[in-house]
């Protein structure tokens, strides 16, 4: 007798494209955002926020005017069908800017998994979803790790840590909640990015203005400080913050928010190869990670962690379309009553 197994409603083939996609613009962000703010001394993360808003805002208004995309008319239900997505998506990427300037690169990246656990928890109480054993353990080894290099950590900054665990728990909320809003269908992909932005928008600008992010952000302008590569950097970041937005909700679509929050360490080499790249090579080119032989091996048991979750989720995703093959023997050996 011949069972199969559920299938996911997508295609494996849009699941890994969506994801590679989602790991590839995360890698460039994450590298942008720190030479603009660190190394080039951009004076205001808020502000990069800003622009990447009004970014995301423009770009899809643009594709939705030459008819490349979907954006519904506004009515009064849609704030209901976007909401709380606004303020997450705002607390999400402020402390996400705020945590890539404070912290260095590896610690930062490493930090960024306990987002894993925080959304595991959500996925159950929100959308019912119970991870399997071994995605269990594998997360565990990712916040063990994450706990050892924590600890030992020469340049701990607790600013920037706070900023990391509140945006590590904007992630996971943000990632449930989209993908609730998305089964939903009411906006689709392109109405509910755009209402996002569009709802965060003059409120953050205004708190901009009052906590003086705009002032010093003008003053570090007029005052010459705003180099031809300060330009490129910063309008290189707007554009990532747009393509990284739309890849996210692309792999949220068609996976599940839980890889989407593990888009480093899941199903393919390329996300294998994210994590490498972003803790590795972070240590040598961000120019402030401490190195520490504790903070060290910490950060080797996240990323090993990573790489048996990537292990057993693509085992997982490559094996759900095979067939159980039950032997009739022991079926015809069971009493009928």
């Amino acid at each position: 007798m011949v069972a199969s197994l559920p299938s996911n409603d997508h295609p494996l083939t849009l699941r890994l494209l969506s994801a590679l996609f989602y790991g590839l613009a995360s890698i460039i962000i994450v590298f942008v955002n720190k030479i603009l703010l660190t190394n080039l001394g951009f004076p205001s993360f808020f502000v990069v926020g800003l622009g990447q808003m009004a970014s995301t805002i423009i770009i899809l208004r643009v594709l939705s005017f030459f008819r490349k995309a979907t954006i519904p008319s506004y009515d009064n239900s849609i704030i209901r069908k976007v909401f709380p997505l606004p303020l997450l998506y705002i607390v999400n990427l402020i402390t996400g800017l705020g945590g890539t300037q404070a912290i260095n690169l590896p610690m930062f990246t490493v930090l960024r998994r306990f987002s894993i656990a925080m959304t595991m928890g959500l996925e159950y109480v929100v959308l019912g979803v119970v991870a399997s054993y071994a995605v269990r353990f594998s997360v565990f080894l990712m916040i063990a790790g994450s706990v050892v290099a924590a600890i030992y950590d020469l340049t701990f900054d607790i600013i920037g840590y706070s900023y990391i665990l509140a945006n590590n728990a904007a992630t996971a909320a943000n990632g449930v909640y989209m993908k609730k809003k998305l089964d939903a269908k009411d906006l689709g992909r392109d109405g509910l990015l755009y209402y996002n932005c569009l709802f965060m928008f003059p409120p953050a600008l205004l708190f901009a203005y009052y906590t003086g992010d705009i002032d010093k952000t003008m003053e570090f302008v007029c005052g010459g400080s705003m180099t031809v590569s300060l330009w490129l950097s910063f309008l290189l970041s707007c554009v990532c913050g747009f393509v990284l937005n739309y890849s996210l909700m692309l792999c949220t679509h068609y996976n599940s928010a839980l890889t989407t929050t593990c888009i480093g360490p899941i199903k393919s080499s390329i996300s294998i190869i994210q994590n490498l790249i972003v803790t590795y090579a972070g240590m040598f080119t961000s120019g402030d990670f401490v190195f520490g032989w504790a903070n060290f091996l910490g950060i080797n048991i996240s990323v090993f962690g990573s790489i048996l979750y990537t292990y057993v989720t693509f085992r997982k995703s490559s094996s759900k379309n095979r067939s159980i093959v039950v032997s009739a023997k022991s079926v015809e050996k069971r009493p009928l009553v």
